[in-house]
């Protein structure tokens, strides 16, 4: 072979070689990547080329699908969206997903691998591709009865079962119609539009994914701490709380909301019915940070709770100096929360001190019906001992029959509550809070945090949480108690 020849047939071998690793690159390495492209209109069109399986409330589904007469078959709608939003979050063909349609977008869609056998019996029968379903914990008279009691109210509500961990009701407003964005026609790039712009953000998950201050509810954490650690044993003692009582390395008095109120050396259960910032500002900063946050901690701050849908981490700060530690002892400062955090550390109290882990999937089932995972409660922590607990637990009672929290009682049903009312920086309306349980021979199946964001119609000498999140905690319980 002559030289040229020769330097053709390199030439050429080496362009045959670098085409086969090409190719190999593509359909090995790169192969998912670019199949799951968003860019890929294939991937689309095979995502929507089917009905979607659906979420279960109540057994009963809340989406469905349509036919759209377009090259992306089907689209999801939402029953009841704007009030099962927070829970199902949306599935757009132009927006993608959040939330629970996001987290089991596999199995509603039907590609997850735990339905293989499925598909492929679905092959040599004939039947249509299909998707799972995810079945909640929600429960729908609670649901309702939360999200009807905030109305058109900035808030949000989040009920559990102390005893497992269930998400009972799960309510952020004001909301949106999932419905209105789940195609891709100028009429969802509207809405979707508008909802971005809206200074309310009806799409921000207030209940899982909004930190505030918890205000006064953080009391109970508080009084948990106190007892443990042996500040004070007897809820009914008289405590070291003078009042008025300035701060440590301040010259700044901490008020109590009643100045009227029996604050002075008030016993933590009396400090308790009547909210004494002194009483419970005073114990946080004389227990100091570290005990404090080891706590908080227990109750669930300073992590991430999976729902399984992620949710804020609530923060108890690490530097924090005596004046400031007091600050956090009555939820005000540097201490953040969710609503979840606020209903978890209520529902572990009135679990006799056990958090248990929430969650919001009872179950995901394949297209005939069939269980592929079914979730078991989980303790998540012993955040204080029964005996404790149930030391809280009678300052909460007693809050609710001789204090601020009667706006939670039901008539023949034990009822624990505290109001919590959170300042905020400068031009912001204070929030409203409220935690609650009802108690049953059987335990507590129900603990409820209520927290409203009041706008500038609502005076400022109306919001408290017993007049604002009260009244909606009891209609969320006597749903739950079926009263």
């Amino acid at each position: 072979m002559n030289k040229p020849v020769r330097h053709i047939a390199v030439f050429t071998g080496i362009l045959v070689l670098s085409l086969l690793v090409r190719a190999t690159w593509v359909q090995f390495v790169r192969g998912d990547e670019l199949s799951n492209h968003e860019k890929n209109r294939r991937v689309a069109i095979a995502s929507f080329s089917q009905p979607r399986g659906d979420i279960i409330v109540g057994g009963r589904p809340v989406t469905g699908s349509v036919e759209t007469g377009g090259d992306l078959k089907y689209k999801r709608t939402f029953t009841d969206g704007k009030m099962y939003a927070p829970v199902t979050g949306f599935f757009s063909q132009g927006y993608g997903s959040s939330y629970l349609e996001g987290v089991n977008n596999k199995l509603l869609s039907g590609t997850d691998d735990r339905l293989f056998f499925q598909r492929t019996a679905d092959m040599f029968t004939g039947k249509k591709a299909r998707g799972g379903d995810v079945v909640t914990t929600i429960d729908p008279k609670a649901q309702k009865a939360a999200y009807e009691g905030l109305g058109d109210r900035k808030g949000a509500v989040v009920a559990l079962d102390p005893r497992t961990g269930k998400i009972l009701a799960l309510a952020s407003t004001p909301s949106y119609d999932p419905s209105t964005i789940a195609g891709n026609s100028k009429q969802d790039k509207a809405a979707w539009d508008a909802l971005q712009k809206d200074p309310d953000k009806p799409m921000n998950n207030r209940a899982l994914r909004e930190t505030y201050p918890p205000g006064s509810t953080f009391k109970i954490v508080t009084a948990a701490a106190a007892l443990e650690n042996g500040l004070y044993s007897d809820i009914n003692a008289p405590t070291d709380s003078p009042d008025p009582w300035t701060m440590p390395g301040t010259v700044t008095r901490l008020p109590n909301q009643n100045p009227a109120a029996p604050c002075k050396n008030a016993s933590l259960d009396v400090a308790m019915q009547n909210s004494c910032n002194t009483v419970y500002g005073k114990a946080s900063s004389d227990l100091g940070r570290d005990k404090m946050r080891a706590m908080a901690e227990k109750f669930g701050f300073n992590q991430e709770p999976f729902t399984p849908v992620r949710a804020s981490a609530s923060t108890f700060p690490k530097d924090i100096n005596k004046s400031q530690t007091a600050m956090a002892g009555i939820g005000q400062g540097s201490l953040t929360a969710t609503p979840l955090q606020v209903a978890m550390m209520t529902a572990a109290i009135a679990n006799d001190g056990k958090l248990m882990k929430p969650y919001m999937v009872e179950e995901l089932r394949d297209p005939d019906l069939k269980t592929v995972e079914k979730h078991k409660p989980e303790v998540m922590s012993e955040a204080v001992s029964p005996e404790i607990a149930k030391k809280v637990q009678q300052m909460m009672e007693d809050t609710a029959t001789k204090g601020t929290g009667k706006a939670a009682l039901i008539d023949g049903v034990t009822v624990g509550g505290k109001t919590g009312t959170a300042e905020r920086g400068a031009n912001q309306k204070n929030l409203a809070w409220f935690i609650s349980y009802a108690k049953t021979d059987e335990g507590s199946p129900v603990a409820v945090a209520v927290m409203i964001d009041p706008d500038d119609s609502v005076p400022d000498d109306e919001i408290s949480g017993g007049k604002l999140a009260g009244p909606i905690a009891k209609k969320v319980m006597e749903a739950v108690l079926g009263k």
